[in-house]
């Protein structure tokens, strides 16, 4: 219910405002790197050049990293000759996980809101208990015993995260290249456990399979 409520709450943010036609701060997308070669690797299909980095758990955006433990993203860059446009779809990527015989489809920011987390982010309960103990530390007694429960994060921030990877997806539609931003997977397991990514890209522009890992 909770994270319905969320997803509800985000939906009338991002979506109930009138379209005006103009690109301003809410657009989204990240700033394209300078060249393909900015990105970790390059791939070629048709006249567009891919650029792609694997940032696996952490999630670049414009105000700084957020974290999702049940999904990875990938930064894209996608470039072409002068006044090239391209028809941009998160749908036309995959994401093959160590070899695995099918890939995995790509997500939609939507999904992967509820899992969203600052690692700058303390919760006022977390303020309150280390004031508290540093004004009255030296006894020692009365402390909690077992491990911490994880904090409630307020809806307000967590709406305030989703905006901020919703800012920093790949945009989508016919746009003028170079275009830039985040697609999304999902992926539970560990980072250290993962000994291949490769890219697949199957859209308007062609075919192209990048190794990240």
């Amino acid at each position: 219910m909770r994270t319905c409520v969320l997803i509800l709450s985000i939906g009338g943010c991002l979506y109930g405002q009138p379209a005006t036609g103009k690109e301003g701060p809410t657009e989204k997308g990240l700033p394209p790197r300078a060249t393909p070669k900015d990105y970790q690797v390059q791939g070629q299909a048709g006249e567009i050049t891919i650029g792609a980095e694997f940032t696996g758990h952490s999630l670049p955006t414009m105000e700084g990293p957020l974290t999702n433990e049940e999904y990875v993203g990938v930064e894209l860059g996608l470039f072409g000759p002068a006044g090239a446009q391209l028809k941009i779809s998160a749908s036309d990527f995959s994401l093959r996980v160590n070899g695995k015989k099918t890939p995995t489809p790509s997500e939609p920011f939507v999904k992967i809101v509820s899992a969203l987390r600052d690692p700058e982010w303390v919760s006022p309960e977390q303020v309150e208990k280390k004031s508290k103990s540093s004004i009255g530390s030296g006894g020692g007694q009365g402390q909690d015993s077992g491990p911490p429960r994880p904090p409630k994060v307020p809806v307000a921030e967590q709406r305030a995260w989703a905006q901020r990877v919703q800012r920093a997806s790949l945009p989508e539609g016919e746009r003028p290249l170079p275009q830039a931003g985040l697609v999304f997977f999902s992926y539970r397991g560990k980072e250290k456990g993962i000994e291949s990514v490769e890219l697949i890209y199957e859209g308007p522009a062609g075919k192209a399979t990048l190794t990240l890992q």
